[in-house]
């Protein structure tokens, strides 16, 4: 092969190098960017955005919306100054005394707790079922809420900081007794509580807690940092809920529509009179 072909091929094969790796760049831009949820309402719309932070919810919100799961359903539990609540598809031309609530997929999701990721007015996050049938705090499924809540003070806030951990020193006793190394323990522990012996099971649970300080110190340490406290002092949320429920996403365009929605009359069970059908579409923004 003389000189003149071997520089033809090296053209050839540089010029398609450059087309391929164009085409993926193009390709990795696209699916790089951000994804926003379009709930549609007769109040307007709202935007949300969701979080990469938490791809478990994130992913299968995508998926259901998608697969057309949320079209025409209700906001069917609404309470006004804490948040509105929707994604039970029993409740898609349900009738107007029918109770809502319990429906969705037959699957939950595991919870993506982020401390960065809290309860602000305008926070999408995963319903669940409570946790005396959770204790691992999974997330439902399809039924989600967004956070409307009011506007908080300096003590208000420190006593949420130390509310949630008290409640995450309570998670982690309830961690540790699950873990099957220490079914001694635990056996203990479920003796005491069967014969409501309060003082064995403070002394036991006191033990666990001097023995596992390093563990229990990184795992219950709880504070907002300095925005987030001016976030809950201006825009206001529920941080009663930080910790407990997964936020995967924020609302970034309609809060006049939660405020709306929050503020319709209500009856029992907290669903509103006049029904407010949603539907939601996903779609790409820069």
């Amino acid at each position: 092969m003389n000189v003149k072909i071997k520089i033809f091929y090296v053209i050839i094969a540089a010029l398609m190098l450059s087309c391929s790796s164009h085409t993926k760049s193009k390709s990795t831009d696209v699916n790089s960017k951000n994804k926003v949820a379009l709930i549609s309402t007769k109040f307007g719309d709202i935007e949300i955005l969701l979080y990469k932070e938490t791809p478990l919810h994130k992913e299968n919100f995508e998926k259901l919306v998608e697969n057309g799961f949320y079209d025409s359903l209700l906001f069917h539990r609404v309470i006004k100054n804490f948040m509105i609540q929707g994604g039970d598809p029993t409740s898609k031309n349900a009738k107007p005394n029918a109770v809502l609530g319990n429906g969705g997929p037959n699957y939950t999701i595991t919870a993506e707790f982020n401390n960065l990721l809290i309860h602000k007015k305008g926070a999408l996050a995963a319903a669940r079922e409570g946790d005396n049938i959770n204790p691992e705090k999974r997330s439902s499924g399809s039924q989600f809420y967004i956070v409307q809540g009011q506007v908080l003070n300096d003590e208000q806030i420190n006593q949420m900081e130390q509310r949630i951990t008290k409640q995450l020193r309570s998670d982690f006793i309830r961690i540790f007794l699950m873990k099957p190394e220490n079914l001694s323990v635990k056996t203990k522990y479920d003796e005491f509580q069967k014969t409501k012996n309060t003082k064995a099971t403070a002394e036991l649970i006191k033990q666990i807690e001097k023995e596992h300080k390093i563990e229990l110190d990184s795992f219950a340490s709880f504070k907002y940092t300095i925005e987030q406290r001016n976030i809950y002092k201006t825009l206001g949320g529920t941080p009663h809920l930080d910790g407990s429920y997964t936020v995967f996403g924020e609302v970034i365009k309609g809060f006049n529509v939660i405020d709306s929605i929050a503020n319709t009359k209500t009856g029992k069970s907290d669903r509103p009179i006049n029904d407010v059908v949603f539907s939601i579409k996903i779609k790409i923004i820069d």
